[in-house]
């Protein structure tokens, strides 16, 4: 095991730049702000601190990457921003996520929730669950599983990715030859089995949902400190990741979608401190569903809010 360390001029250089106009947009942000986005080069930080790599295997040693700083990502002039016309983050289910429609729109409505409070400031709509069929996305194959993953230029993941079996043979999903086409179509059981929707599964759904969308604003992956932002190529390294970003990608949302640091994450702690719906679900007529009323599983998450609130205490000396 070994960990990716930089100087304190060099963090302090990615975060700040050496462009006086940067440096005047840093110093223009308040005392609290400055003071938790310095954590980022105090040499004895106990809210963020070095990546930590545990074998050949891991992200940044298999796929070297020049690293971005907050100058290069704010002088990338192909990176997103949000507008007065474009304010929306839109989600979009392929296909329902557990047992039932109640519960797949459930914890859809928590996702949409965290999503709202990371991009604090912008609007989450999530549009109605349709069949992988509808999509009319490319195709490509996994060469080590044979599972089949569609194709997009947009942000996309799998919820099917974290059962426990995915990586088996065992899988449901896995990829089949139809039979009386070219040898290049291919198909996907209908009857595939979702995980169960438990803390864990919201945790690591909550990482990848924010982590793909960072891409779309132009954050990169991050190779300062660890981040959620860091690359992954399994789930024990995803599992590793913070659920936050490290202070130079904080800056670098906080630069694009133009919230207040004190703000978004009080947003993220009542996300948390919300367990449940505000009102019970309804069973739609002629459903057979039973009446669903899902507590939102937050245990996963408890010592993320207390970090969280370490970050404010910061914020708001």
């Amino acid at each position: 095991m070994q960990t990716v360390g930089h100087s304190e001029h060099t963090l302090k250089t990615a975060l700040i730049s050496k462009n006086p106009e940067l440096v005047k947009q840093y110093e223009q942000l308040d005392p609290g702000e400055q003071r938790l986005l310095n954590e980022a080069f105090q040499p004895r930080s106990d809210l963020f601190g070095p990546i930590t790599l545990h074998s050949p295997s891991d992200w940044i040693i298999s796929h070297p990457e020049a690293p971005q700083d907050f100058e290069e990502f704010f002088s990338d002039l192909h990176r997103k921003s949000p507008s007065p016309e474009k304010q929306t983050i839109y989600i979009q289910c392929i296909g329902l996520l557990g047992n039932t429609r109640s519960i797949s729109e459930e914890y859809l409505k928590w996702l949409k929730g965290y999503c709202e409070a990371f991009f604090y400031g912008l609007t989450v709509k999530l549009l109605e669950p349709i069949p992988v069929s509808a999509t009319r996305c490319s195709f490509r194959i996994n060469d080590s599983t044979r599972n089949l993953q569609i194709h997009a230029g947009v942000g996309i993941f799998s919820f099917a990715r974290y059962g426990t079996d995915f990586y088996s043979s065992h899988y449901k999903g896995e990829l089949r030859k139809l039979e009386r086409r070219s040898s290049s179509d291919y198909s996907v059981f209908d009857d595939y089995q979702l995980p169960e929707a438990t803390s864990v599964l919201l945790l690591r759904s909550c990482k990848t949902l924010t982590h793909e969308i960072g891409h779309i604003f132009g954050l990169r992956h991050c190779q300062w400190l660890a981040c959620l932002m860091q690359g992954s190529n399994h789930l024990e390294e995803a599992d590793r990741r913070p659920l936050d970003l490290c202070p130079i990608c904080l800056r670098k949302l906080q630069s694009a979608v133009g919230f207040r640091l004190r703000d978004r994450y009080k947003a993220l702690v009542r996300w948390i401190d919300a367990e449940s719906t505000d009102t019970p679900r309804v069973t739609p007529k002629h459903s057979r569903e039973e009446l669903v009323t899902l507590p939102k599983p937050v245990e996963a998450f408890k010592e993320w809010r207390e970090w969280v609130t370490r970050c404010l205490a910061v914020l708001q000396k």
